[in-house]
């Protein structure tokens, strides 16, 4: 409980009137508004009806409404959402009612306080500031907005290598199309010789791509993915890359959704901490086994990962993991090849546009020289790594934080095209 501005207007008030009428009148006078204060404060104590609806889940860094309701006439009631760090809520703050949005800063499961009211007295000399809710688990999914795009992208033929139509997806098959232009990218065996004499520009046969192939995520949750990415356009200094990795993983499983495959994901660190075994529909699945992942001490056990995954049907299995430390990723390196020999292997890894501008910035100070010599330090092990792993038989891709997921999904329709799973 605390007393009002008006409150205290009035006992100022009360001490002038013992200026000029005396202290006896000023004392009654100061003890009527003590206890008018108190009873207001007793009047304003009462249970107030608030009423919260806020979604139970939500997708990191897109906004969602939040509404809240009461009984009482703005001018007496005040409402407030507080903001944990992990939420952003814009406003915060209003009178008799409030809609807002609220906004997940990082992936996971989390606890939206309860909203404070502060209630005003009919006499408005006294208020009464309680907690009207409890607090409401809300859970922060990947961004799936941007993977739910990159799958329309598909769908609508945005991205070449799908070639998606409603009966299945077009590529290196077995099953005859249609004849259609020659693309840069397109295999040689695909041209049809007859139809580009007859027309005189390049032309080439579509054959259908089988579907219901196997999808295997592997995420790895080491300490390297703690690292932070570099703030930049479109890229929140908050997000380490594992969050880049989650939405990469969100929008391949979701894209397997579109095209018909079975999708999976193993979830590893010095062990396995989630697996979900490649189903049909499984986009879902992958993103609640892996939205709440954060990042574990300790090195990533490939070897582990890989022989979970086994003897399986033939699958793509794309390995979201860290390229940085050339040690470090020596243990994926020797790794691969047990992998490529039944299976279609990429790995994908952020790459970080800030090593780039640091090597190609002309140095101003004697201080730039050192930053840009560990920059090519850098960049030449991430290379190295990246040339034993296509050695080693797997693809590599990498991408700066804000196309990670694109790059991805860009890498399995290509895997399909090519028919490789």
């Amino acid at each position: 409980m605390s007393p009002t501005p008006r409150a205290a207007a009035l006992l100022v008030g009360c001490a002038l009137v013992a200026l000029v009428l005396g202290p006896g009148v000023a004392i009654v006078l100061a003890v009527a508004v003590i206890t008018a204060t108190v009873v207001d404060a007793t009047l304003a104590r009462g249970p107030v009806p608030v009423h919260r609806t806020v979604p139970a889940v939500l997708s990191r860094g897109v906004p969602a409404p939040v509404e809240i309701s009461s009984g009482e006439a703005a001018g007496r009631l005040w409402l407030r959402q507080p903001r944990p760090s992990y939420f952003e809520v814009e406003p915060a703050r209003g009178e008799g009612a409030l809609r807002a949005e609220v906004t997940g800063r990082r992936r996971g499961r989390y606890l939206l306080p309860g909203v404070a009211t502060r209630r005003e007295g009919p006499l408005g000399l006294a208020r009464w500031d309680r907690l009207a809710t409890e607090a409401s688990e809300v859970l922060v999914y990947p961004d799936l907005p941007a993977a739910r795009r990159l799958v329309l992208a598909v769908r609508q033929h945005r991205l070449r290598e799908a070639g998606m139509l409603p009966r299945g997806l077009l590529g290196l098959g077995t099953e005859f199309e249609s004849v259609r232009d020659y693309l840069p990218d397109d295999d040689i065996r695909q041209v049809n010789w007859r139809a580009t004499a007859r027309l005189g520009r390049p032309m080439s046969n579509q054959y259908r791509v089988e579907q219901d192939r196997d999808l295997i995520l592997l995420l790895d949750t080491g300490r390297l993915m703690a690292a932070p990415t570099s703030p930049g356009p479109g890229r929140p200094a908050d997000r380490t890359r594992l969050d880049t990795a989650v939405d990469a993983a969100a929008a391949v499983a979701m894209t397997a959704d579109e095209l018909g495959d079975r999708c999976g994901v193993i979830a590893f660190a010095g062990d396995i901490r989630r697996e979900v075994s490649p189903r049909r529909r499984g986009g879902r699945a992958v993103v609640q086994a892996t939205f709440d992942l954060e990042p574990v001490g300790g090195d990533a056990d490939y070897e582990l990962a890989f022989r979970r995954v086994g003897e399986a049907k033939r699958a793509f299995v794309l390995v979201l993991s860290d390229l940085l430390e050339e040690t470090a990723a020596r243990p994926l390196r020797d790794a691969v090849p047990l992998l490529a020999r039944r299976h279609a292997v990429a790995v994908a890894s952020v790459a970080d546009p800030d090593l780039d501008a640091l090597t190609r910035t002309p140095p101003q100070d004697p201080s730039d020289v050192y930053a840009a010599a560990i920059g090519l330090d850098v960049l030449g092990a991430r290379t190295r790594v990246a040339s034993a792993l296509a050695h080693a038989g797997a693809e590599v891709i990498e991408a700066p934080p804000e196309s990670l997921a694109a790059a991805c999904v860009r890498g399995y329709l290509r895997a399909k095209r090519r028919g490789r799973l």
